[in-house]
């Protein structure tokens, strides 16, 4: 038998599919709720001889150069059943991958029974991010090799033939749930690079408390930027933090409230002044960066798209969490950029 890869990955239980049924009565299984129902699924096609069905259960990677190529694959193929082991899933760049061990019994039309083992993966993109067309979870590769083992003990114990997978960044994981859990229906589905959103950019910034000693070792804190939408004029985006005391939090920036008088009460005029009132915090950072070299993060919040109107932050990471160390505030809609610094901490410990 030919293409015996197409014991695609799964997730799923101990479990046979097809024993010594005939193609006609074999069970019509189309589900695609979870890696072991794709796999169910496509083993319920191919017993069924439903090979278009069976194909589509395939992302672009397919198994086979073309659809002619597939079902010639199968021309001597009666009933192929199927177990598997204890799965894996590792999660990159917006999907979730399922590796799972499989063994398959493929039965010839002259009743000849032969094993292969093998592991597979099934890939689910994140739903949260997707538009239309909407990909549902898929085989996305695999591989079996015949086996000398009984059909009943032939599945792998483990995808662990190659080296072991890269282990999972928690913090980032759990910043990447944390934003599409409260903003993955807020922002934009994609960056300005057409990316879809969820990936951030990431930093490590190592550094030492104020009161630790010079023998105390450097401490770590994670962040993590990323990008929510995209105006006319002003982009925005979220920050979250990550230590091992804190964990996974939000950055929130700090921002005065101003009281800004215009002469007439015109706010085209003349600036006459400007007062802070109070402070609030703000999840927003609107067309920020951050700068490694200087541990700061900056914010330009244009008022309008000329930008002689505007506000800006400057925070700085000291101490384990950033602080707003300078506010400039340009009030004047005059067309030119003359702003005026109301906050200035630079000089703070």
């Amino acid at each position: 038998m030919r293409h015996v890869f197409l014991a695609a990955a799964a997730f799923f239980s101990l479990t046979s599919i097809g024993q010594s049924a005939l193609a006609a009565d074999a069970p019509y299984v189309d589900d695609r709720s979870t890696a072991d129902a794709v796999v169910r699924s496509l083993y319920s096609a191919i017993n069924r001889h439903e090979f278009a069905r069976a194909w589509g259960y395939f992302g672009d990677a397919k198994p086979a150069k073309d659809f002619n190529a597939f079902v010639r694959g199968y021309d001597g193929t009666d009933t192929v059943d199927v177990k598997t082991g204890a799965v894996s899933d590792e999660g990159a760049a917006g999907s979730i991958y399922y590796s799972v061990p499989v063994a398959i019994q493929a039965t010839d039309k002259k009743g000849e029974a032969k094993v292969f083992a093998g592991c597979y993966t099934v890939r689910q993109v994140n739903v949260q991010i997707q538009e239309p067309p909407f990909q549902p979870i898929f085989i996305d590769k695999g591989a079996l090799k015949p086996s000398t083992e009984d059909f009943d003990s032939a599945v792998p114990a483990s995808c662990g033939d190659g080296p072991p997978p890269p282990k999972k960044d928690e913090a980032l994981e759990q910043a990447k749930k944390a934003f599409l859990a409260t903003y993955g229906g807020q922002c934009d589905k994609q960056d300005p690079d057409g990316k879809p959103i969820g990936e951030p950019e990431a930093h490590s910034i190592h550094y030492k408390d104020k009161d630790a000693q010079p023998s105390d070792p450097e401490r770590e804190t994670r962040l993590f930027r990323f990008f929510c939408s995209m105006a006319a004029y002003n982009e925005t985006a979220v920050y979250y933090i990550a230590d091992d005391v804190n964990g996974v939090t939000q950055l929130q920036f700090t921002e005065p409230e101003l009281d800004i008088r215009y002469e007439n009460n015109n706010s085209e005029g003349k600036v006459e002044s400007i007062h802070i009132i109070g402070f609030k915090t703000s999840g927003w950072a609107t067309n920020s960066d951050y700068d490694e070299n200087t541990k700061t993060i900056t914010t330009a919040d244009k008022w309008r798209g000329v930008g002689d109107a505007s506000s800006s932050g400057t925070y700085l990471f000291r101490n384990g969490y950033f602080s707003l160390v300078q506010y400039d505030v340009d009030a004047s809609y005059d067309g030119e950029m003359n702003p005026q610094t109301v906050i200035d901490y630079n000089t703070a410990p």
